[in-house]
């Protein structure tokens, strides 16, 4: 007897994966960094006083946060916070939103999954994205506002991020905000590529977690996948990270020259004046910072694209 034509294909088949819409990863990842600025805010404020410390007054992590506590305050550990938290709220909506755009290019059409080669370039894409729109300028004013030490605000020469932005266009043009761009879209490139990638295998790896298979992994385990994802990157990116600070830290001199011409002249002259390791300052607080960072940002962010599944996704292959 012949089969019914309208018969159900094997049930043993595996379907095809719902995808996550890129506006549900996108509100993952502003929640998540909200909740990363607040924590993090002290670790990146001592990242960037000892990345232009080139005297040597800060003997180390604590030494420089308890001087900066003790000649500025504690509220001074949390300079910059509101361009940071803004920062990272945007970013990591336009990181986490683009990336999931860019994947939706390399799924497969039968299978939706989405292959190593595939992550990398778009971890890369929505690295140099979120570099070039959010990370640059935001940064340039925070560590323009980090940079300055004092008490007395009528003597700072920026009196927040809003005045830092216009005294930076004003003075410098709206290029200006774009300091170090080069080293920045090198830096979140390298970072997104490896992060994505790291991510997805470690949840697989050591979860049995696939994206849009309806489970949600418990906070702790996001925390272990997002802490190890975020650990490579700052080692691999150090002299990057260095160079930005730099550049986009300075501002003209009296002759109206910089002291760096540019993300190449800033390695040589670096290495030439302070050595090799000088390139990899601010190692340690970054390690302090990006791992624990993601972590957090990955447990609010899995938490939401759970939700979602669990409550959108209820024929998601297990």
């Amino acid at each position: 007897m012949k089969e019914n034509q309208n018969e159900s294909p094997n049930p043993t088949a595996s379907p095809t994966k719902r995808p996550i819409p890129p506006y549900v990863k996108a509100l993952s990842g502003s929640l998540g960094g909200i909740v990363e600025a607040t924590c993090l805010q002290p670790i990146d404020v001592i990242k960037t006083r000892l990345q232009l410390d080139r005297t040597g007054a800060y003997k180390g992590i604590i030494h420089c946060g308890a001087t900066v506590s003790r000649t500025e305050g504690v509220r001074a550990l949390w300079k910059g916070l509101t361009p940071f938290a803004t920062h990272l709220t945007l970013k990591y909506a336009l990181r986490m939103g683009s990336n999931a755009m860019l994947q939706g290019a390399f799924k497969d059409a039968e299978t939706g999954k989405v292959s190593n080669h595939g992550r990398l370039i778009s971890g890369f894409g929505a690295g140099v994205l979120e570099a070039l729109v959010i990370v640059t300028p935001f940064e340039v004013v925070k560590i323009r506002l980090q940079q300055q030490k004092g008490l007395s605000h009528d003597l700072l020469k920026y009196k927040g991020p809003i005045h830092c932005a216009r005294t930076i266009i004003r003075e410098e043009g709206i290029l200006g905000l774009w300091s170090g761009a080069a080293p920045t879209v090198m830096r979140n490139g390298t970072n997104q590529a490896a992060m994505f990638t790291a991510k997805n295998a470690f949840d697989v790896l050591l979860w049995k977690k696939h994206e849009g298979d309806g489970r949600v992994l418990l906070p702790w385990q996001s925390m272990i996948s997002g802490f190890l994802a975020g650990t490579a990157g700052p080692i691999c990116t150090g002299p990057f990270d260095v160079v930005k600070t730099r550049l986009m830290a300075q501002s003209r001199g009296k002759d109206g020259q910089m002291k760096y011409k540019g993300m190449i002249h800033a390695i040589r002259t670096i290495y030439a004046e302070e050595g090799l390791l000088a390139l990899w300052k601010g190692l340690l607080p970054r390690l302090m910072r990006i791992p624990p960072g993601q972590a957090i940002m990955w447990t609010v962010a899995d938490q939401v694209i759970g939700l979602y599944e669990r409550r959108y996704l209820p024929s998601a292959p297990l």
